[in-house]
């Protein structure tokens, strides 16, 4: 009697509903947002898997035709009274007049409580196929500049397909970006908490947008720092104009031997030779750094290290192909990166592959990702840096991807096929043919119907369509308009010179985790465009700007900069990388002659001589104790994630006291015995090794203290003391570190 009473209060003090609601509100439009704003459609609510309490909705509302037959239809009619709406269990429940689990998530003396009357005192109107949709929001401002403990209010606007606009900021779920930066309430409130540029996220209706917030560190550098900081190209306009809002003073240039070192790095994947930072640093004719440049890009070191990146992104590995396919595979990556193909030529054949799998070595990406979900979500994470997954169940919790978009993009791929493994699968003799079916489609399992196939964000294809579904694909993907493909490979080119991306993690691009500096990214995409997709142009645009020498050297106004490049980021050489400047310091190569097999056990292989580079191996799969301690990335999946750079006692132990460095000093036909036959004096020993280990000569207090060392050793134990000069070089933080 008393929750009868209490309902019947609760209808009688709901407000007057405002003129401008007074139509029947839609049930799309207007319902599953409010719903979805109260949570009650999340995943700890009723939009679980097995809903709760017996009520189950969409999650975030993806299928409101569902939702509606949920809420009108089921529990006998319960949940809804058209004669009395303040007595629905749909307004009673969240307002607790009866008992709810969930507590309170509805003012009965609010806008929402109304508007959900009004649509139950319509009739409760389902979703309207015809009806106007949501195409998109906006945040605004868009970006502002708060000095500490600041607030500023967003407004969120939607847009739909009948030209109209809405200010739906009150349905509107908030994130920050960085709560180290700023936070932000349920209203839109932003609080700045401390230093830096961030960003708030707003959702509504499975549509992202985002406000940038910068809140300057509290350093007073004058504006003439900026104005006279050296400048070659739109990288230190766009980054000098990033550091002058923030207040962070751009660090000077690094010395010519820093630079050279980490130059060869970045850009072949090995360490100059003594000689070759000698010339860089004696020279003193202009433009040196652009001529390295040259020189690095032209270089045959150049193409193993980037055909070593791209097998990364592409999964070249034994544990998912045959010996054969992986050599053609890798084959067909090292012949574009020397070809120099664009980009964008490199993926459209990737993605359009058919053939057989030893002669067109591209299509081992679809023996990789072998169902057409795997394929569409492999294809947007490695070429356009999105993360497709979660919409495979339901509209995306963080970005604007539906479920019907997932299928609709996995449908692309449908009527791709293989036939045929033959042969023994260990000997490589097995023989893989892929081919493209004329008919086919990928059910979306909520409707038991093919989703008509499209690209994200893009019409349907025609539905008498007969070609290679990849075909327009392919041409959506790299096209000069599609902003996502250009900026995923600028991101992840970027993030190889600089250790961190203009947007980390380096593969995840979605709307919801914005750029540290998104004026440079779109200026480098545009780029990038304009240079057809010549990664070696954006590369070298890289290696010539001022940004790119700065010291890493940290200065009491930039100390806190983690992701706008006032200074440069050390960074700890990548597995592969590590072992070749070990073995090209020593003089000692490693040996790969097993691969390590899904079982746990191993095979003997020939495919690798004496002489070859760790960053030559084909297969992520060689057997390598090293590599496996560095973290190398085991290709499993297409994410950066899988390498590791996080240091463990292994590692440690494997420097100290096991055989990657001792075995190496120690052996007779190594570098220590070939510098000891020329019977150097003291500080012929202290200048090469610095030089061969570190790039740079010694100081005058490390020379002083190594030649009174080696002096002083006797006749007997000379090559041992170089053998540990050695080893404390190549086991120092300066040697594992590009900086």
């Amino acid at each position: 009697m008393r929750c009868l009473l209490t309902i019947l209060l609760v209808s009688l003090l709901a407000p007057p509903l405002p003129a401008e609601e007074r139509a029947a509100p839609s049930f799309e439009l207007d319902v599953v947002p409010i719903l979805s704003k109260a949570g009650c459609n999340s995943g700890g609510c009723h939009g679980a898997l097995a809903g709760k309490g017996g009520f189950r909705l969409s999650l975030f509302g993806y299928d409101p035709a569902a939702d509606h037959r949920a809420i009108t239809r089921e529990a006998l009619g319960r949940r809804i009274d058209g004669a009395d709406p303040g007595a629905s269990l749909l307004l009673a429940k969240p307002t607790t007049a009866v008992a709810h689990k969930g507590g309170r998530r509805l003012d009965p003396a609010g806008p929402d409580y109304a508007l959900l009357a009004s649509w139950i005192a319509a009739g409760c109107p389902a979703p309207d196929p015809a009806g106007p949709r949501l195409t998109g929001i906006v945040v605004t401002p868009r970006e502002v500049t708060l000095a500490p403990g600041a607030t500023a209010a967003l407004t969120v606007t939607a847009t739909y397909s009948d030209g109209s606009h809405r200010d739906v900021t009150r349905w509107s779920r908030f994130t920050s970006t960085d709560e180290a930066v700023a936070t932000v309430d349920a209203g839109g409130t932003v609080t700045v908490v401390g230093h830096g540029a961030g960003g708030v996220t707003a959702w509504f209706s499975s549509q992202i947008a985002t406000a940038g917030v910068v809140v300057p560190f509290p350093h007073e550098i004058p504006a003439a720092t900026f104005a006279a900081a050296p400048r070659a190209n739109l990288i230190d306009d766009l980054g000098l104009a990033r550091l002058a809002a923030l207040h962070l003073e751009p660090a000077p240039p690094c010395d010519d031997a820093t630079f050279v070192r980490r130059a060869f790095l970045d850009t072949i994947g090995r360490l100059p030779t003594a000689e070759e930072v000698q010339r860089f640093v004696a020279d003193t004719a202009p433009a040196k750094h652009e001529r390295l440049a040259d020189l690095l890009l032209a270089r045959p070191e150049f193409v193993d290290y980037w055909a070593w990146k791209w097998s990364d992104l592409l999964l070249v590995t034994g544990s998912k192909l045959r010996p054969q396919a992986v050599a053609a595979y890798h084959r067909w990556i090292r012949d574009r990166v020397a070809d120099n193909t664009p980009w964008d030529e490199f993926v459209r054949a990737v993605v359009t592959a058919k053939g057989s799998s030893s002669a067109a070595g591209a299509t081992n990406f679809f023996a990789v990702h072998q169902d057409p979900e795997s394929m569409a979500e492999n294809v947007s994470q490695a070429f356009l840096g999105l993360s497709i997954g979660c919409a495979k169940c339901h509209n995306h919790p963080l970005e604007k991807w539906t479920n019907d978009q997932y299928y609709a993009f996995a449908n692309l791929f449908a009527r791709v096929r293989a036939k045929g493994w033959g042969g023994d699968a260990r000997n490589g003799d097995g023989e893989r043919t892929l081919y493209v079916e004329a008919t086919g489609d990928l059910l979306q399992p909520r409707t038991g119907r093919p989703q008509p196939p499209a690209p994200l964000d893009a019409a349907p294809l025609p539905a008498d369509f007969a070609g290679d579904r990849r075909e327009p694909l392919a041409a959506w993907l790299t096209a000069p308009d599609n902003p996502s493909f250009t900026r995923a490979i600028v991101n992840r080119v970027w993030a190889n010179f600089f250790a961190v991306g203009l947007v980390e993690p380096v593969d995840d691009l979605r709307a919801s985790n914005p750029a540290g500096n998104e004026p440079l990214l779109a200026a480098l995409a545009a780029f990038t465009v304009e240079q057809d997709h010549d990664l070696k142009r954006l590369m070298r645009l890289i290696l010539t700007s001022h940004t790119y020498r700065r010291s890493s050297v940290p200065l009491p106004t930039n100390a806190a900069d983690r992701r706008w490049f006032a200074r440069a980021y050390p960074r700890r050489l990548a597995a592969e990388v590590l072992a070749d400047a070990i073995a090209d310091v020593t003089g000692v190569r490693d040996t790969y002659t097993e691969i390590a097999l899904n079982d746990g056990s191993t095979e003997k292989t020939t495919a690798y001589g004496p002489d070859t580079r760790a960053l030559q191996l084909a297969d992520a799969a060689v057997k390598s104790p090293f590599l496996e301690t560095f973290g190398r990335n085991p290709r499993d999946i297409t994410c950066e994630c899988e390498r590791s750079n996080q240091p463990s006692l292994v590692q440690v132990l494997a420097l100290a006291n096991g055989s990657s460095i001792n075995d190496k000093l120690a052996a007779q036909g190594g570098r220590i015995t070939q510098l000891l036959a020329t019977e150097p004096g003291a500080a012929q020993i202290v200048e090469r090794a610095w030089l061969e280990c570190l790039s740079r000569p010694p100081t005058a207090a490390e020379r002083k203290s190594f030649e009174e060392i080696l002096a002083g050793a006797p006749a007997d134990e000379r090559r041992a003391v170089v053998e540990d000069l050695y080893w404390s070089l190549l086991t120092s933080r300066e040697f594992l570190f590009r900086h």
